[in-house]
């Protein structure tokens, strides 16, 4: 039975998460979990599933929690209770789905704890891949993608040698706005912004998709998690996001993973893997009741994002991590109404090009860095 530690209990990756262990009680046991603040939610998790210890958000949210729910858990808060969640000691599989590079200091303490980790949190790696991955090699530790892209390029590869792959191709919806011109964007509202046609994600997630920024983080995901040069991954729109993403090997043969647009399904094969269990409630994909898929070529002018990210992994050092914690602010700004949606690449470009480039950042310069950006994003709203 795997022991699974949870990061981001209550968002849309982690309750899918627990819609995942719920079905499959013989196999998977929640023993920790952290949230933010939605205490009613965390209240029933802690009902339905017993963890032996939980993390909120501060000491606030704690009080209230232990006042739903007594005793019956350790109650912790803040950065050291994220910490504690990732590291338990009874876990043997943490899955990490909060959102932002909030989840980069408990992803590399449970590395070091010897947990593998089930990632759905991009950022980790997006913010210090280069630390991740060395770390994660350096303990034996498993970095299992989520994410449905990584998830499929990880599928598609069982069996086959990495040095046989001539592209990755990881495709894109589009997102919410995929349909619509650059100047019809510029006064779209947060509420268009948030209407994705295929996926339920939260809303940080779902900005990115309109903006395309969310597959610019996925291409730098996708380089430190396959140790694919940024030249040989390439990204295809794709609007039913009904292929996940395919591999061209050196014959150019090409291998796809399909399957609906449903998270559960890269979730179950993480904490499964290599074993597969059935899904019998799932819904079936049947290509026939599509009739046809559409396929079109990513247009970098249309989406300026994508040409940040490439810039980014390309340039590689402190470069991601300002791009990271530029987006992540002003995505919040544009939440909150503070700025319009095409102002968000205007705050990342201005954020990119005031950053000297630090060629090989340890952990304190990644932190500088992040926290540095998210000053100078706050300064000119």
């Amino acid at each position: 039975m795997k022991q699974i530690s949870l990061l981001g209990s209550t968002g849309s990756i982690g309750t899918q998460t627990l819609d995942v262990i719920r079905s499959n009680p013989d196999h998977f046991k929640l023993v920790a979990l952290s949230a933010g603040s939605n205490i009613e939610l965390v209240a029933s998790q802690i009902r339905e599933f017993h963890p032996l210890l939980v993390s909120v958000k501060g000491e606030e949210e704690a009080r209230k929690l232990k006042l739903e729910v007594g005793d019956s858990t350790i109650i912790l808060s803040g950065e050291d209770g994220l910490m504690e969640v990732a590291c338990h000691q009874d876990a043997n599989v943490l899955v990490n789905a909060v959102i932002g590079s909030v989840g980069l200091k408990p992803t590399l303490a449970a590395i070091r704890a010897g947990r593998d980790i089930a990632i759905a949190n991009k950022e980790t790696l997006v913010t210090a891949g280069h630390i991740v991955t060395t770390e994660a090699n350096r303990h034996g530790v498993a970095l299992i993608p989520v994410d449905s892209e990584h998830s499929a390029i990880f599928q598609a590869l069982n069996g086959e040698d990495p040095k046989s792959i001539d592209r990755l191709i990881v495709t894109a919806s589009g997102g919410s706005f995929r349909d619509r011109s650059r100047d019809e964007l510029q006064n779209v509202t947060v509420k268009e912004a948030l209407a994705h046609p295929n996926w339920s994600m939260g809303a940080k997630i779902t900005i990115d998709s309109a903006s395309m920024m969310n597959k610019g983080l996925e291409v730098i995901e996708a380089h430190w998690l396959f140790q694919i040069p940024y030249d040989q991954i390439e990204v295809l729109m794709h609007k039913e996001s009904i292929i996940h993403s395919m591999i061209e090997f050196r014959d150019r043969s090409v291998m796809a993973q399909l399957g609906t647009a449903d998270m559960r399904l890269p979730i179950q094969y993480a904490l499964t893997y290599p074993q597969r269990l059935a899904r019998e409630t799932a819904e079936r994909l049947n290509l026939w009741e599509l009739g046809k898929l559409h396929f079109g070529k990513l247009d970098m002018e249309r989406y300026r994002c994508m040409k940040f990210a490439y810039d980014a992994g390309r340039a590689a050092g402190s470069v991601p991590t300002v791009l990271n914690a530029a987006n992540e602010v002003a995505v919040a700004a544009f939440l909150n109404n503070q700025i319009s949606f095409l102002q968000i690449e205007d705050l990342i470009e201005a954020s990119l090009n005031q950053h000297v480039r630090i060629s090989e950042p340890g952990l304190d310069e990644i932190l500088e860095a992040d926290a540095k950006t998210r000053q100078f994003v706050q300064s000119k709203l």
